[in-house]
């Protein structure tokens, strides 16, 4: 992967909350047994809200909080020389070209005019339309406010703990919260939410739809990604590699519930998966960027 030196980072469609004081009001309970106790209890508390809750947090929660954040430093920093060899600046320019591809594929593929998200960078703990949240939550979309969240912190548990090293794990990550906002705009999470209330029985079923059908958008943006631009028409990555698509399927299949479930030395139980298998969520990402049209990924209709 190779990002264009050249492209302009645009600050305004992230939000930087780190060192506001967060103000997630007691965090977000993680369901688990054993609580946070130790590394292996933090990072299965990370794991199974993560991509359980986090990833893909979506309407699970209510309450409400706002706030804004300073880009002073942010803008500073990503002006400078050595902008791409920082990794809020560079996540910042993920965060463009994800939505640059939307922009113009959005109307093209649905009919709908995109509507942009700015993406939180918060360390610690946040406020949300959805409620307090904490970084053990991992990154999730919040509908209530049409904002991504992450804690760029993340990344190293996706690394260290998980083993996702590559530098495309991460474009991976915000391609997939983006999705879900896709998924908002489109009405397909809110006819979701409607149709688990009428049939709770197969809740979690429609839960990995959902989640599915964000990998396969995350695949679909990732095929297309180096025909994104700045606003200024340079082009933002001037290069991606089968490596790198092979890194964010490494992490796609990391972190699907069924290795979840291993890794906490839990029973592997397909009825309580949320997010869908390592070899699903290999499946639909890969099937995203294969076919690089995001109308490929009707997860509700072949599912």
């Amino acid at each position: 992967m190779q990002l264009n030196e050249n492209a302009q980072i645009d600050t305004s469609q992230v939000d930087d909350r780190r060192g506001s004081g967060g103000g997630g009001i007691g965090g977000i309970p993680i369901p688990i047994g054993g609580g946070r106790g130790g590394i292996v209890g933090l990072v299965v508390a990370v794991l199974v809200a993560l991509l359980g809750g986090g990833f893909g947090l979506n309407a699970a929660l209510d309450g409400g909080g706002d706030s804004t954040g300073d880009n002073t430093s942010l803008e500073q920093k990503c002006s400078a020389d050595d902008a791409l060899q920082q990794l809020d600046c560079r996540n910042t320019l993920y965060v463009n070209s994800i939505q640059a591809y939307w922009q113009a594929e959005l109307p093209r593929a649905f009919g709908e005019q995109y509507q942009p998200s700015k993406t939180v960078f918060f360390s610690q703990a946040v406020n949300t339309a959805c409620g307090g949240a904490d970084s053990g939550v991992g990154p999730f979309y919040c509908p209530a406010d049409d904002l991504v969240y992450i804690d760029l912190s993340f990344y190293r548990v996706l690394a260290d703990q998980l083993g996702a090293e590559g530098e495309f794990a991460q474009p991976y990550v915000l391609a997939h919260e983006y999705g879900h906002h896709v998924q908002d705009l489109l009405g397909t999470e809110a006819q979701m939410r409607r149709q688990q209330q009428r049939d709770p029985g197969n809740a979690n079923a429609l839960s990995v739809k959902l989640e599915l059908q964000a990998d396969c958008y995350a695949g679909a943006w990732a095929r297309n990604a180096t025909g994104t631009a700045d606003a200024g028409g340079q082009k933002i990555f001037t290069s991606i590699s089968e490596q790198d698509i092979q890194q964010a399927i490494d992490t796609a299949e990391k972190i699907g519930d069924d290795a979840i479930s291993e890794r906490a030395n839990r029973p592997v139980n397909p009825d309580e998966f949320t997010h869908g298998s390592s070899a699903q969520r290999k499946e639909w990402f890969t099937r995203g960027y294969s076919s690089g049209d995001p109308k490929a990924c009707d997860t509700f209709g072949n599912g």
